[in-house]
């Protein structure tokens, strides 16, 4: 068992929304309604092909861990059959796609080799 780490570590948290060409339509949706629900977040770009470690295509949300209680939740809900890749932010990147990992449907296998 390695080391326990205190929550206090995790600065923010990433959620990726995977799609490809036939789900991009869902995924707009989808992000289109998040961005009602949660207006202050930080958004990112689309990206139609896998970039850095993500297999698949996909689009970006950032948030800090006071908001995790109500979007997490709510992406389980209303990911549409889409997958949701949720990871931790502490500084330490190879640890946060590895270990502390959430995955919303199925889950798939990152390129880590980057890190």
């Amino acid at each position: 068992m390695s080391e326990e780490q205190p929550v206090s570590n995790i600065t923010s948290y990433h959620a990726h929304i995977y799609y490809d060409a036939e789900t991009k339509n869902v995924a707009e949706a989808m992000r289109g309604r998040l961005e009602e629900v949660f207006p202050d977040l930080t958004y990112g770009r689309w990206h139609d092909r896998p970039v850095g470690p993500h297999p698949s295509w996909s689009t970006q949300v950032a948030f800090p861990a006071s908001v995790f209680p109500e979007i997490v939740p709510w992406l389980a809900l209303n990911r549409a059959g889409l997958v949701v890749f949720v990871h931790t932010n502490t500084g330490d990147d190879l640890a946060d796609h590895r270990d502390h990992t959430i995955w919303l449907g199925d889950s798939q296998v990152l390129d880590l080799s980057i890190f």
